[in-house]
């Protein structure tokens, strides 16, 4: 392999901690969710129905980007094919996917996330919502490949969410500040007898994706 062992270890120690913190962060209960990250032709993921918390560096798990297992023993995710999907047909370097709570209950609720904040264009704008298929089928793919166009983040159907990123981290946070306005919206959807939440406007939204792009420090040494 052309990729040096130090840097896959410490890639498959990030991948994780990372699967750890979906747990710890309440976006899955045991081995409800996947993640994965690729490394030029590789992908690294987690295996199917082994809790986080008893993965170790001799468990590394690996497959090329048509499926075929190259590093480890452990059957990958059922799930695989969704992120490769991704790969395909994205420039991700990094997928996570959860069942989150309350992602997954506005997933059986909207066909589309209601833009209750500006957050919603960090994911490149209103948060769809693939339709439902069975789990770890070429059919969910296919769907969620359709409800990511121009997105980096969906809910699937009566199942979770599945957002990417340059970084494991930042796919991550995608997850994370989509499980939140999930939580928002179902938290002011019904709190209020007789009034809807406020939505905001796709020029709102291109205003804030605007405003995005030169969010935090974009040099090492600016004040």
């Amino acid at each position: 392999m052309k990729d040096h062992p130090d840097d896959l270890a410490a890639a498959w120690s990030e991948l994780v901690a990372t699967a750890r913190r979906t747990v710890t962060d309440g976006l899955v209960v045991g081995t409800s969710g996947n993640v994965s990250r690729r490394i030029r032709d590789l992908v690294l993921v987690t295996p199917s129905g082994v809790p986080y918390d008893r993965l170790g560096p001799g468990d590394t798990t690996a497959v090329d980007l048509e499926g075929r297992q190259i590093i480890g023993t452990l059957r990958p995710t059922s799930e695989l094919p969704m992120h490769l999907t991704v790969y395909r047909s994205t420039s991700a370097t990094a997928v996570v996917h959860t069942h989150a709570p309350h992602a997954t209950a506005v997933s059986t609720l909207v066909p589309e996330l209601p833009p209750v904040h500006y957050m919603a264009a960090a994911l490149g704008g209103p948060v769809r919502v693939a339709p439902y298929a069975l789990y770890g089928s070429d059919e969910l793919a296919a769907h969620m490949r359709e409800a990511l166009r121009d997105r980096t983040g969906c809910l699937l159907q009566n199942h979770g969410t599945i957002t990417y990123g340059d970084s494991l981290d930042q796919a991550l946070d995608r997850t994370a500040q989509l499980e939140w306005m999930c939580r928002v919206w179902l938290l002011s959807a019904g709190s209020v007898p007789g009034r809807a939440p406020n939505l905001l406007s796709a020029g709102q939204l291109d205003a804030a994706a605007a405003q995005l792009r030169g969010y935090g420090q974009q040099g090492r040494h600016q004040g």
